[in-house]
Formats: structure tokens, C-alpha cells, sequence
């Protein structure tokens, strides 16, 4: 009785947990689809909702098509996986249950391999790393006017932590479409005035003539990253604990409820 009970409690949530990364999914999946088809009615519907220049940097036509295969990239990943957990729940399918069990099993086997590899190549770690930012700089990295989802990603990332590329300003030399704007630091870098999202600088000389008193042109965003971790650390570790746990739950419920269908 008791076990028939403890079967029962991890069939529910397991369908409770996985209906609501189900409905997330579509929501993403739907978003994404219809940034894909009809750009302009979102573009409409910013401008209706909100005034807000700021709002408006994401209506880039490019900001939006990247962001919409992102949106329906993570949105079919998550609602392909819940469907799976939910589905193989509520007809206790072995099958379904059997490959929602592996999969989860392979992205926690990914997670704690990456983390891993970090720990133990740390220096290779750090260089990769860096030069994997440096890169999306260089390819990416563009101006106001040309701005996509890596664009705006960097300016918000250096307006919040008061930082200029990933080692310093020189950084944006390697972008070509940045050196279009023949400015020698992009407006994130300065010190700025009001809501940082307007990227607004404080002197209006700082793009062209950065100093260290107009801005964090020496500053490298991937030491301020890497200080802010060290500094929330608890959080890190909850969160990162938190995921595991949910991810580890999942894999007890459906191998129990999988294991109880079959025998």
C-alpha cells in the first residue's frame, strides 16, 4: 500500500512538474514562431505598448530574427522534453518514461562533466573562455544603427557592470563593423547618466576621447564577471544546487513510476 502510494505521489509530480515546463515551452515555441513569420506586428505591438526609445533597440530586424530561433531552438528543446515526461506519466508508457529518464540523465552527465573540466583545466578554461568572447566581439559586435541580439548582449552586459570588452576597449578594434562608427569606445563604456538602458553618456566627448575619468575603457568585463561570481557565490552554488535537485527528482519519479509499470 505504502509503495503504491509513493508510486502515485511520483506519477503527479511528475506530471505537475513536467505540465508546466510544457506550457513554458509552448510559449516560447509560440513566441518564436511568430517573431519568425510576422516581424512587423511585433515591431507594432512594441510601439504600442511602450513609448520607450529604449524598447525599441529590440526591434531591430535582426535582434528579432535571432532571437526568434533562439526562442524556438530552447522553446522545442523544453517542450519536446516535457511532453515526453508529461505524456509518458499520464498513459505510463515505459518507453516515453525509459527516454525522458536518458535524456535528463545526459544533460546532468553534460552539466557535471563541464564543470568538471573547469575545475580541473582552469588556465585552458579561462583562455577558451576569453577567447570565445573576443570572438563575438569581432563578428559580431556592430552599431547602434546595425545592432543585433550580440550587440545589445555586450552594451547591457557593460552598462550593468562598468566594464568596456572582455580585457579593455581595445577589444572593439577587431570588429569591423564597429570601426564603421569610427568611435574609439562604444557608448556602454562611459559613465552614464539616468537608466543605463539608454546608454547615454554622462561627458558626450567619452566615445571619441575615453578617459578615466569619462569611463571604464581599461575595465575588462570578464574580470567584473568573474569578481560579481565570486562576491554572489552562495547564490551561484543554490541555483546551480537547485537545478541539479529538480533535474535529479525528475530522474527518480520516472525511473520509480517506470519501474513499477514494468513488473
Amino acid at each position: 500500500m505504502a509503495a503504491d502510494c509513493g508510486i502515485m505521489v511520483a506519477k503527479y509530480c511528475l506530471k505537475l512538474f513536467n505540465f508546466l515546463f510544457f506550457i513554458a515551452g509552448a510559449i516560447l515555441l509560440s513566441v518564436g514562431f511568430w517573431l519568425a513569420i510576422d516581424k512587423n506586428s511585433f515591431v507594432r505591438l512594441l510601439t504600442q505598448i511602450s513609448k520607450d526609445t529604449a524598447l525599441h533597440q529590440f526591434s531591430q530586424p535582426t535582434v528579432i530574427e535571432q532571437a526568434s530561433w533562439i526562442l524556438i531552438a530552447a522553446g522545442g528543446f523544453v517542450f519536446v522534453l516535457s511532453c515526453l515526461g508529461y505524456c509518458g506519466a499520464y498513459q505510463e508508457s515505459t518507453f516515453m518514461l525509459g527516454t525522458y529518464s536518458i535524456l535528463i540523465v545526459a544533460i546532468l552527465a553534460l552539466e557535471i562533466t563541464a564543470a568538471g573540466l573547469a575545475i580541473n583545466y582552469k588556465a585552458e578554461a579561462d583562455t577558451n573562455t576569453r577567447e570565445f568572447l573576443k570572438s563575438t566581439i569581432s563578428k559580431y559586435y556592430a552599431t547602434a544603427e546595425k545592432a543585433d541580439a550580440v550587440t545589445l548582449m555586450w552594451n547591457y552586459l557593460m552598462a550593468q557592470f562598468k566594464c568596456c570588452g572582455v580585457e579593455n576597449y581595445r577589444d572593439f578594434s577587431l570588429s569591423e563593423k564597429w570601426q564603421q562608427s569610427n568611435k574609439v569606445v562604444p557608448n556602454a563604456c562611459c559613465v552614464l547618466e539616468g537608466d543605463i538602458q539608454y546608454f547615454k553618456p554622462k561627458d558626450p566627448a567619452c566615445p571619441d576621447r575615453p578617459s578615466e575619468s569619462n569611463s571604464y575603457y581599461n575595465k575588462g568585463c570578464y574580470q567584473a564577471l568573474y569578481s560579481w561570481i565570486k562576491q554572489n557565490l552562495d547564490l551561484v552554488i543554490a541555483v546551480c544546487l537547485s537545478l541539479a535537485a529538480i533535474q535529479v527528482l525528475g530522474i527518480i519519479f520516472a525511473c520509480c513510476l517506470c519501474h513499477s509499470l514494468g513488473g
